[in-house]
Order: C-alpha cells, then structure tokens, then sequence
C-alpha cells in the first residue's frame, strides 16, 4: 500500500510541476505556418512602432548542426518607453525584455505560439508602482498575438 501511495504522490507532484511550469504563459493556436504567423505579428508590431530586434529560426540552426527540428521561430521585440521603466523599478526584470514569443509547429502540424504573460513578470521581479505599463502590455500582446494567429 506504501508503495502504492508514493507511486501516487509522484504522479500528482510530476502533473502539477507541468502545469505549473507554463501556468505563467499565454499559449494561442495560429490558423497560419509558424513562418506566416510571426510575419504577421511582425507587420502587427511595426504598424504599433514596436521594433523588431531578432527573429530566430531554432529549426534551421538544428538543421545545420545535422538535427531535425519541427518549425519553431522567436521574435524579440521591444518598446523602450514600456520597458525602460520596468528596468528602472528592477533592473533583473531585463533578463526577460524585450519581450519574446514563440512559434512552433506540434507533431500533428498544428500551429501554437506563446509568450509569457507580463504579470508574470511583475510578480517574479516584485516591480512595483508600474501597474499601468504591466496593464498595456498585457493589452497589446493579446490584440497583436490575435490578430497574428487568426
């Protein structure tokens, strides 16, 4: 019966360590190719004046280490004027800006992009007195990641 309980215990610890792990992301199915839908949250970002500052193709940097990657891009954006003020309430909240999101293409061939959600941030760097910046962000990632993924 030990046995039995700890098997258990281990389960439910393993299940809740998953979910836990991207509880602080906002994951979204895209009706596009991981291509089209970063190309459209590119353009999305731009016409907002939020610059572009790398695209990565994690696919094709396998390939050329002789591995095999299903498609799976990041984009690295940032606003300095959303940004710079969070920096300045924690400078450790740059470890995560400019902002990132993922595309990826799951072994069904279904889309899914994702990115972390700015409260996240805010509670894991403690910033204070920017609740305002926290707000926007959150409000512009959802509209761009939207429109990029339908």
């Amino acid at each position: 019966m030990t046995r039995l309980a700890t098997l258990f215990a281990i389960l439910v610890f393993t299940v809740t360590a998953a979910f836990a792990a991207e509880d602080h992301l906002v994951i979204k199915k895209s009706d596009h190719s991981v291509a089209q839908t970063l190309d459209r949250l590119s353009e999305g970002l731009k016409s907002r004046g939020i610059a572009i500052v790398a695209r990565v193709d994690h696919a094709a940097a396998a390939e050329k280490a002789g591995l095999s990657l299903k498609p799976t891009q990041l984009l690295i954006f940032g606003n300095p004027k959303l940004g710079t003020p969070l920096m300045q309430a924690n400078r450790k909240v740059g470890l995560e800006l400019p902002m990132k999101v993922l595309a990826w293409e799951d072994e069904g061939g279904q889309v899914w992009l994702a990115y972390s959600k700015p409260e996240h941030l805010q509670a894991t760097f403690a910033v204070k007195g920017q609740d305002g910046v926290f707000q926007q962000l959150t409000k512009v990632l959802a509209a761009l990641t939207d429109e990029a993924t339908k």
